[in-house]
């Protein structure tokens, strides 16, 4: 898959793209039942919510899984990502993020660069987050929600926050969000389980608790330049690869197995 001039200019400005309909019913439900297997194992790269203690995330999911490693490599991941930044990308992280139904809970305004840039001394803000959706992701079971072209402003001041959630996350304070959601709004990513959300790493997002009856699980993937590798090594090799080799498309058909 590639993305059009459109789409392409889409990403630039806002710093998202949203594609409806990218993988097949039978593929999501292939990778569904690969969650649960990696959701049941007794794992630290499982993180586990504070309230509920049911699985928050599940991390390193390329290390662990072939049809995830597989899914990170897929050309409707892989090929728009080489149309943004170019073939040399290494996998950075793998992870399926869930909301449980009634349970799940926020993830605070922030954007990934600062964590990538704290925690693992990533160099620039040009990696990628590729997303798939596992269900269908409504207005009310915890979309996420973006700040439209706040990537335009740079990198945010933000600060570590480890006691809102069990999983630390480098959030931006509450008045520079409003004051860059006043000049440019909010928008909720919504679409049917195997639509792709592509942005860039210094967008501003978030999501709010999932109150409603419907599980929101969404695998993510996120791809950076080999030249822009980490350079601290604090985190563990699931919630950052340490293989730095460019990787390489795999099959289409490998998810329908």
């Amino acid at each position: 898959m590639r993305l059009n001039k459109s789409q392409l200019k889409e990403i630039d400005e806002l710093g998202y793209v949203i594609l409806p309909g990218c993988f097949s019913n039978e593929e999501v439900n292939n990778l569904r039942k690969a969650m649960t297997t990696v959701f049941n194992e007794k794992t630290e790269a499982n993180i586990i919510e504070k309230s509920s203690g049911v699985v928050r995330t599940a991390m390193g999911l390329h290390l662990r899984s072939k049809i995830f490693d597989d899914l990170t490599r897929h050309p409707n991941f892989f090929e728009p990502a080489c149309q943004i930044r170019g073939h040399n990308l290494y996998i950075q992280q793998t992870k399926i993020n869930v909301k449980a139904a009634f349970t799940g809970e926020v993830w605070q305004w922030h954007y990934d660069f600062a964590t990538h840039f704290g925690e693992d001394g990533v160099p620039k803000p040009l990696a990628l987050n590729l997303h798939v959706f596992l269900d269908d992701v409504t207005e009310f079971n915890g979309p996420l929600f973006f700040i439209p072209k706040s990537h335009k402003y740079g990198s945010a001041p933000s600060k570590l926050d480890t006691v809102t959630t069990n999983y630390p996350l480098w959030v931006v304070d509450q008045q520079t969000v409003k004051a860059i959601v006043k000049e440019n709004g909010i928008i909720s990513a919504r679409g049917k389980a195997g639509t792709v959300v592509i942005f860039v790493d210094n967008l501003v997002h978030g999501s709010a608790h999932n109150m409603s009856p419907l599980d929101r699980a969404i695998f993510s993937a996120i791809l950076n330049p080999c030249d822009n590798a980490q350079t601290k090594f604090a985190r563990p090799e699931y919630k950052h690869g340490r293989d730095f080799k460019p990787i390489k498309t795999s099959s289409y058909k490998s998810l329908l197995i």
